[in-house]
């Protein structure tokens, strides 16, 4: 080893600038004009990646380094989060900006029997350059499909004729739901209830107790016990932090949208008194970025309450998604509120224990939270004593397809899907016989109408290979084959898994071309089912074999 000092000549000097793309001073000053007096903190990176993206219509990759430079962070970690969500459109260098105007077209199963594949390819001959037209996941619409999105407004029943207006009109605006705004809540007594817990007019026992006797469970799709699920974030250690999930992605789903487009303060209350009931000290409520006017709405609500709350608030922020169903996954989104790619977490810990930030967290989807005014109201023995067929409680169905009233139904706990049919939705179209359905969206599994009186609920459908999840219907007539449908969902979860697995990224893609064949080897998919089930890190590999088994098993005769 020569111990003798280099030569000058040889010592690596100090770059000048950092080392990557350099920041053009008329991009760096576009930017910091943008971001004006937003936070930098990384955390903030997808809000402020959503500032350029709506600005300029695309993320140049200048802008991504002058981004980067604006935050402090490398040029790789702000691309690496870009390019992860579909709704951001990042251009490389050399490439074109894409048209102004962006069409999706939502191509997931309710909108695909509805017609949403001939929409498609009618709008593509039929719209100007000037507009590109995409094929999209679902968009929460399943009830007016075939939906569509034009830039930022969503709607159902779309036509080439209503899609070309509203992009002639320059993105007029759809009709919007009207809402309970603040001071209506408030003259309707709303916000007693907290107001009551605050000054100890409530105590803590006899609600938890409530919620527990009522049988509330988590109403995004997992089932667990509300009551309980507080009891155990509040005996971890302070702080304690709060994740509220909107991210209703699962195709067939779309009750989170009705109900915060009419009631938004019934679920901020519930909130809230979650938050008192826990002892949280922040609070994230995550939109998914489809549901665009109802962020603009529940902005308008939240700063309506910050003016001129019933009493001291928890810190509250409205982040918004940008187009990842895996979000709906609760650590996924964790990761995205802290402003990284929405990629699940290994587990143990739970995030009751490591959540937002590393400190326990209580994550509760957005319907739970809208029944804890009404249940704490009303008591226990009210919502309990709702059920059908020996089940406990109400169930707000989002039903699409076949039926001729799809939307939302509030019915019983555990009722049938014959019965829901009949008794909610006015029967089948005409001309259209009951075949098959699936209970919970997309990973629910698909049943005959032979097995269509199970109770739906949880804990009735796993016998069968299926779950009731975010009690998302989709009903199929005579009409339709299982195993496109099955196809349909397979397609949509190899598009919408993260990656970070191979059991998933590589088994969804297997399995959609296997799925293709005019004959399914069914040994093979099986195999290839289990191994996705037992090794996947997340929910979305675990159940995306469910649609495959279940054509296998009830509709052997397709494949």
């Amino acid at each position: 080893m020569n111990d003798r000092a280099a030569p000058l000549s040889k010592i690596r000097k100090a770059r000048p600038v950092p080392k990557g793309r350099a920041v053009d001073p008329a991009v760096r000053a576009q930017v910091a004009d943008l971001l004006g007096e937003a936070p930098r903190a990384p955390e903030y990176l997808i809000e402020n990646l959503h500032k350029v993206q709506d600005r300029f219509g695309c993320l140049p990759a200048a802008h991504l380094a002058a981004l980067a430079e604006a935050m402090g962070l490398s040029q790789a970690e702000v691309f690496e989060v870009a390019t992860f969500y579909h709704h951001f459109d990042v251009v490389r260098e050399g490439e074109s900006a894409p048209p102004a105007v962006t069409v999706r077209v939502c191509e997931t199963l309710s909108c695909r029997m509805a017609g949403s594949e001939g929409l498609l390819e009618r709008l593509k001959a039929t719209l100007g350059a000037g507009v590109r037209v995409v094929a999209a996941p679902c968009i929460g619409r399943c009830a007016e499909a075939p939906a569509v999105s034009v830039g930022q407004n969503a709607f159902g029943e779309a036509t080439v004729e209503k899609v070309a207006r509203v992009v002639r009109e320059g993105n007029v605006r759809a009709p919007r739901t009207a809402h309970v705004t603040y001071a209506e809540y408030r003259k309707a007594g709303g916000y007693a209830l907290w107001a009551d817990c605050l000054a100890g007019r409530r105590e803590l026992e006899p609600v938890l107790k409530t919620l527990e006797d009522a049988g509330l469970r988590g109403l995004g799709g997992a089932g667990f016990p509300a009551g309980r699920k507080w009891r155990i974030v509040r005996a971890e250690p302070g702080p304690r932090h709060m994740a509220v999930n909107i991210d209703e992605g699962e195709p067939g789903t779309f009750k989170d949208r009705h109900y915060l487009e009419r009631d938004p303060h019934r679920f901020l209350e519930g909130m809230l008194v979650a938050a008192w009931a826990v002892g949280i000290e922040r609070i994230w409520i995550y939109l998914r970025d489809e549901y665009h006017a109802c962020r603009e709405a529940l902005e308008r609500e939240l700063a309506a309450l910050r003016a001129d709350p019933p009493g001291p608030l928890p810190a509250i922020e409205l982040r918004r998604g940008a187009g990842a169903y895996i979000c709906g996954e609760e650590s996924a989104m964790i990761e995205s509120i802290e402003g990284r790619r929405g990629m699940p977490r290994l587990r143990p810990p739970y995030v009751a224990q490591v959540g937002v930030f590393g400190r326990p967290t209580l994550e509760h989807n957005f319907e739970t939270l809208y029944w804890i005014r009404e249940i704490l109201e009303k008591g226990a023995d009210w919502f309990a004593s709702q059920g059908r067929h020996g089940r406990k409680g109400l169930r707000s169905f989002s039903v699409s397809g076949r039926v001729k009233r799809p939307g939302v139904h509030l019915a019983p706990a555990g009722i049938t899907v014959k019965e829901l049919i009949e008794e909610y939705c006015g029967g089948m179209l005409e001309g259209h016989a009951f075949r098959a359905y699936l209970p919970g969206g997309a990973s629910g599994g698909i049943l005959p109408a032979s097995m269509g009186d199970i109770p739906l609920d949880f804990d009735t459908l796993q016998p069968h290979g299926c779950f009731i999840g975010s009690a998302a219907v989709i009903v199929l007539s005579d009409q339709d084959r299982a195993r496109d449908a099955a196809l349909n969902m397979m397609r949509f979860f190899e598009d919408e898994s993260c990656g970070q697995c191979t059991p998933c990224r590589a088994g969804t893609a297997k399995a959609a071309r296997l799925m293709q064949a005019p004959k399914w080897d069914a040994a093979l998919l099986e195999e290839l089912s289990q191994a996705m089930a037992d090794a996947s890190i997340c929910g979305l590999g675990q159940a995306a074999p469910n649609p495959i088994r279940c054509v296998i098993k009830h509709f052997p005769h397709e494949i």
